[in-house]
């Protein structure tokens, strides 16, 4: 097995070195980088005017790592008051570690849908919900906040953009390294991948890969897309990955 790693660094690189590290054979390629989301000086004010009771939610962990020392700045700290959720474990510790608050979160799957299902989050009417994410993204969890009657806020901590390769180019590189892996955590880098080759390493190559997803729905998207041997990991971070990868 040789393995094409496309998650965003740091934590693409790290899953490359663990799978390197067990003898396998795998390499990194970055579909995605990021930089400080065009909203994220406007966090300390919008924490400031939530009251005791409401709602912070992390969508990635990039959110805290780019909304935490914004807060360090302003010489602010997380407020106690307020109740804190993340869309998984990994992102949960991340909060955890630099907030010192209880974070709850999905155990069962890393998902705005397993997320919505928290008994906690069933009835808000009157709450304010601040999100904390990247540039675009799926809107179900704010959609469902509201329909629950949550004053629902987005708050875009970090963008997300696209690394540009040449295709043709990479696809000589992979086919030649024997890639018949790969790692994929996102739609918009699975939508990123099948487009940035040409047809015939689509066809010949591409889709015959075995593909490693993080969602059902991602899943769907890459069988629409043409993929045929496809694994559901059973969770986002690199732990739930390396365990599909066995």
């Amino acid at each position: 097995m040789s393995i094409l790693v496309t998650r965003p660094s740091p934590a693409g690189v790290e899953l490359v070195t663990r799978l390197c590290a067990l003898g396998r054979a795998a390499w990194s390629f970055p579909l995605i980088e990021f930089t400080p989301g065009r909203e994220l000086p406007l966090l300390p004010q919008q924490l400031a005017a939530l009251a005791p009771g409401d709602l912070v939610f992390a969508l990635s962990q990039h959110a805290v790592e780019y909304a935490h020392p914004c807060l360090r700045q302003a010489g602010l700290t997380w407020p106690a008051a307020l109740g804190y959720y993340a869309i998984g474990r990994s992102t949960a510790l991340a909060l955890h570690s630099v907030s010192g608050r209880e974070v709850s979160w999905p155990h069962d799957r890393e998902t705005s849908e397993m997320l919505l299902q928290l008994p906690t989050l069933r009835r808000l009417k009157g709450k304010s919900a601040l999100i904390l994410r990247g540039n675009g993204g799926r809107e179900l969890l704010g959609e469902t906040l509201a329909k629950r009657g949550a004053e629902v806020r987005f708050l875009e901590c970090y963008q997300r953009c696209e690394k540009h390769y040449h295709g043709p180019s990479e696809g000589r590189r992979w086919r030649d390294r024997g890639i018949d892996t790969l790692v994929v955590t996102s739609g918009e880098m699975l939508q990123q991948l099948y487009q940035l080759f040409p047809m015939i390493d689509r066809e010949e190559w591409l889709l015959r890969c075995r593909l490693i997803v993080v969602s059902d729905r991602l899943a769907t998207l890459a069988r629409e897309l043409g993929w045929n041997h496809i694994t559901v990991a059973d969770g986002a971070d690199n732990d739930a990955l390396m365990r599909a990868l066995q």
